[in-house]
């Protein structure tokens, strides 16, 4: 906007800030709701640098998922006479989609060499606050299964004294949605100024973080919740941990035994007593009873 004349930024400033509300709008009708022309509203779309406004509605997509709050599913929604079954239908709707939108959107090959890259950090930092913290901690969880250097990273502090000592060597993950936690955003930047290698998993490609990132991997959060949906992300993170196991399968299948005793007999376990005699004791066949013997009288 700063490349605009002061009359044409006030122009198009209240569609910046509630894209929302324009997104959907033809450009005449845009025209029409600012009070203007169509021919003066596109020559502003192309003073900011846009092609035509196709492009300009794709921008005002993304800008509307970046500014979403919780307030936002809930408005835009289904009527609030409507019964909670079509609420559940419309959420289970909108999981799907998101999955949809991630198959269809994503590239395996660079999920597979990202997978490479984190056999070859030296430390493999995850950054996530608030709400993302429980994907974080999902996917230190797994990485340290199978014997990954990850440590997870999810309050200020922790980001802070994690950052300071990274190295060219190390690799950082920061998974952050809508504007983007300071907390997290300040920590990826900080991560690249010190040559770490940096990812990020984010919903728009207007993120923050994507600017910071070497490479970002976008995963839609839309819902009909008043927060977001961890359907898709969750699933992308399903994919690397795959990616992860199946590049050094011979590797995994190794630690996967080593811990496979303990899984089946550790003391981390409820002890089961019925369970564990059902498991060991191999179930029985039903009692076949034997036919009758037949009698052959003398001819």
């Amino acid at each position: 906007m700063r490349s605009l004349s002061p009359k044409r930024r006030e122009l198009v400033r209240p569609v910046m800030d509630h894209p929302r509300e324009y997104v959907l709008l033809s450009v005449r009708k845009l025209a029409e709701t600012l009070e203007s022309d169509a021919m003066t509203v596109l020559r502003a779309i192309r003073g900011m640098g846009f092609r035509g406004y196709a492009d300009f509605r794709r921008y005002l997509h993304e800008l509307a998922l970046v500014q979403a709050t919780q307030l936002d599913p809930m408005e835009g929604g289904l009527a609030a006479e409507s019964d909670v079954p079509s609420h559940l239908h419309e959420s289970i709707g909108r999981d799907s989609s998101n999955l949809m939108t991630l198959r269809q959107s994503s590239d395996y090959g660079r999920i597979e060499a990202l997978a490479a890259r984190l056999y070859k950090a030296r430390r493999i930092v995850l950054l996530g606050g608030d709400l993302a913290s429980v994907l974080v901690n999902f996917l230190h969880y797994n990485l340290v299964v199978i014997d990954l250097p990850a440590a997870a990273c999810t309050r200020p502090g922790e980001v802070v004294h994690a950052v300071r000592a990274l190295e060219k060597s190390d690799l950082v993950i920061a998974i952050t949605f809508r504007r983007g936690l300071r907390q997290t955003v300040d920590g990826l930047r900080q991560a690249r100024a010190k040559g770490a290698y940096c990812v990020a998993v984010t919903d728009t490609h207007l993120s923050p973080v994507a600017r910071f990132a070497h490479e970002y991997f976008v995963t839609s959060v839309e819902s009909t919740l008043y927060g977001v949906s961890y359907v898709a992300p969750m699933a992308w993170l399903n994919m690397l941990l795959v990616g992860c196991a199946a590049s050094r399968r011979t590797r995994t299948t190794k630690l996967l035994k080593a811990a496979d005793a303990e899984q089946r007999s550790g003391f981390r376990w409820y002890p089961d007593s019925d369970l564990s005699m059902s498991r060991s004791t191999p179930p029985r066949s039903p009692a076949r009873s034997s036919p009758p013997r037949r009698r052959h009288s003398p001819t």
